[in-house]
């Protein structure tokens, strides 16, 4: 059997959709400057942080699989702005953003990428387990599709518990093919759990682009609607998007409506891991998202152009930025080894 193929220009059709996104703004409200300088730092941490981990991976000090979030930055900043104390967070491999984003210490979770003992799971987890009990970080998890069962779950509990806590349930547009992640989608509907499933859709799923192995790719919000689970298309490449939209989601699902699914527009500049060299892409896409729709300088233009910031402010922060991820990398290097006796225990609890 003969694969489908693309007529040309389809690969890329989601940039005209992105653009046509972010010219039709969502009713999103607009952030303060304090907000805005948050985010934008936020952000800015996570891509100094993937470039430094990058570049620990080349130098041999991070080994196994390493995913890094460039280019993703808004969708999980605006979403952690957009939650209240107590909601909790479940995602993919693609996962350190997220961890960055919910509060984790960043020497912590580099020692982890370096397997060392001060690590958010002292050396075994590595890039893709990583928890934190205390920031409400449930972990990476590396098979396709696993955040959704398990972060039903842990929606399933809040409803139990009645704690009026919400699961924010993340996971990539591939993982929509998966079997695991409809019957989850029917348990949530069927027993109207608190869980908001977060697409991050950045187009690849590996290698593939999302158009070669979804039907109807243009519209993944609707996967849900089926069981009856509403959904919206976000520019996730816009934290301000992203944060309105989260805040509106989240409200329903806490007022007691069932589940609903979130498909944040987003984009990875890199391949889908440290091993893949995306040749299945032009250069020439990829530049094209980095100087028109960057979520970082997306916001470094607002605050710019709106007077709300000066140039040498934004500078300061990358300094500090660039300190603090430094600190991360040398903590991590120096950091020791995990004891072998350490192997067997915290193993299951």
């Amino acid at each position: 059997m003969m694969s489908p193929t693309l007529s040309p220009g389809a690969a890329n059709l989601w940039l005209d959709e992105t653009k046509r996104d972010a010219a039709c703004p969502q009713g999103g409200k607009s952030l303060s400057r304090e907000e805005e300088l948050h985010a934008y730092r936020e952000m800015l941490l996570i891509r100094r942080f993937e470039e430094k981990a990058g570049q620990l991976y080349g130098m041999g000090y991070i080994g196994g699989f390493c995913h890094l979030y460039i280019g993703q930055e808004a969708v999980v900043v605006g979403m952690m702005m957009a939650i209240k104390p107590g909601d909790q967070i479940i995602t993919a491999y693609r996962d350190h953003g997220h961890m960055l984003a919910s509060g984790m210490d960043p020497k912590g979770v580099m020692a982890e990428l370096t397997g060392r003992r001060h690590g958010y799971s002292k050396g075994k987890g590595g890039s893709m387990h990583m928890f934190s009990v205390e920031k409400n970080f449930f972990g990476g998890h590396g098979i396709v599709g696993a955040p959704a069962p398990l972060g039903t779950g842990i929606a399933f509990a809040n409803k139990y518990r009645n704690n009026s806590s919400v699961s924010v349930t993340f996971f990539g547009e591939g993982a929509t093919n998966q079997g695991q992640v409809y019957e989850s989608f029917n348990m949530a509907a069927l027993w109207k759990l608190p869980v908001l499933y977060v697409i991050e859709n950045n187009h690849y799923a590996m290698g593939t682009a999302v158009e070669r192995a979804s039907a109807l790719a243009e519209e993944l919000y609707n996967r849900g609607i089926a069981f009856g689970i509403q959904g919206e298309r976000v520019d996730g490449m816009d934290v301000t998007a992203v944060k309105d939209a989260g805040e509106r989601a989240l409200a329903s699902v806490r007022s007691g409506n069932g589940p609903m699914i979130l498909e944040m527009r987003t984009y990875r500049y890199r391949g889908h891991s440290m091993s893949d060299p995306a040749k299945y892409r032009t250069r020439e896409e990829v530049q094209d998202v980095r100087e028109h729709r960057d979520p970082i300088e997306l916001v470094r233009k607002r605050l710019l152009e709106g007077a709300r910031a000066t140039d040498e402010e934004l500078k300061e922060i990358d300094r500090a930025v660039r300190q603090t991820v430094n600190e991360a990398a040398e903590f991590a290097q120096a950091d020791p080894e995990p004891d072998p006796a350490e192997l067997f225990t915290d193993v299951y609890a």
